[in-house]
């Protein structure tokens, strides 16, 4: 990508409008120099905890809920004020997120299919919008890229006083689902891309973070706030969330069915149909799952104990069983886990 000369010094534009066209040309004679502001990194993973660890300044932990090997990858770009970055992952996440305090987070799905933000199905031209040191769910399906923008808050907010734009961050803030036209969808997407793609020898620092901050700025001085659940949404969430957080507690102990259930307050029936709603999962696939990935992230930190040991403490007795559902799920017997990590300890 190279940058034309209608992009030097001119007055604050008012809107965001790129065209395909419009990031073709030479770049100006101080590139290099600008592009000494900018960081840029990309990282590769075959662990989805490790996945979660290599974003940077994000306080998240990802629990793989789609059979076989994981392959993540993260191509991060860090402008003054901005985190723009794609992320790919080849296996289905049930992912907990927080993102830097003081900062909004913008998130756009490539696809929507089989995706879920706190239990909410995004619709094609939703962006997700969650505000910073507010901890949110996410549930994303095998192969799965997003595009996302984090921006400080204040630095937003600066510049839309400083241009005379209203925006609504109250509303951003407050609903995780933003409901935008697919024009302006599809130009922040193109932006987005081109931006975390091209190399950083060619990237202006001013240009490219006056163009994203000009995206986020018509994003929210447009959106409207997807309000459309159904209607059984919030008893089924609350389901959902009461038994999470009760497995969270149990820890190493194990759980059953029948507890899940009068946790729930809930028959086995609606206790399906909760999680299949919001989670997109059975309770029992999400039971199976956490304890797996409970296991797994033992395995991974393990600096003794053997696979026997760790398997017992999750409550996997069956030791062939254990094995065989642990390698359907990371495509890798638990031995294997163990060996990596001691290997890397070497």
């Amino acid at each position: 990508m190279k940058l034309g000369n209608k992009y030097q010094c001119q007055a604050p534009v008012t809107g965001f409008k790129l065209e395909r066209n419009q990031l073709c040309g030479v770049p100006d004679m101080h590139q290099n120099e600008k592009a000494k502001a900018l960081k840029r990194c990309v990282s590769v993973s075959e662990d989805a905890n490790e996945q979660a660890d290599n974003l940077t300044n994000w306080d998240q932990e990802y629990d793989q809920i789609g059979n076989g090997r994981f392959y993540g990858r993260i191509d991060e770009l860090h402008l003054p004020g901005l985190q723009v970055f794609n992320e790919h992952t080849s296996q289905a996440l049930r992912q907990q997120c927080r993102v830097l305090p003081e900062s909004i987070w913008f998130g756009l799905p490539l696809k929507t299919e089989d995706m879920r933000i706190n239990g909410q199905q995004p619709e094609q031209t939703d962006v997700l919008c969650r505000p910073g040191d507010t901890q949110f769910e996410l549930v994303t399906p095998a192969n799965f890229d997003m595009l996302s923008v984090v921006v400080d808050r204040k630095e937003l907010e600066r510049h839309a006083a400083a241009q005379g734009i209203e925006i609504k961050l109250l509303d951003a803030t407050s609903y995780p689902r933003l409901k935008l036209s697919q024009n302006t969808l599809r130009n922040i997407q193109f932006l987005l891309k081109r931006i975390v793609s091209t190399k950083s020898n060619l990237l202006n620092v001013q240009i490219h973070h006056d163009l994203l901050v000009m995206a986020l700025l018509e994003l929210l001085a447009e959106e409207k706030p997807n309000r459309t659940v159904p209607p059984s949404y919030a008893r089924r969430k609350a389901v959902v969330d009461r038994i999470r957080h009760h497995v969270e507690a149990a820890g190493d102990a194990p759980v059953t069915m029948a507890e899940l259930c009068e946790v729930g307050c809930v028959s086995r029936r609606t206790l399906q149909y909760s999680f299949e709603t919001i989670l997109g999962i059975s309770p029992r696939q999400f039971l199976r799952a956490s304890r797996l990935n409970r296991v797994k992230r033992m395995l991974s930190s393990a600096e003794s104990g053997s696979v026997a040991d760790i398997a017992a403490i999750n409550g996997f007795y069956h030791h062939s069983q254990f094995s065989a559902d642990y390698k359907r799920l990371f495509g890798e017997l638990p031995s294997e886990t163990l060996a990596h990590k001691r290997a890397a300890c070497a």
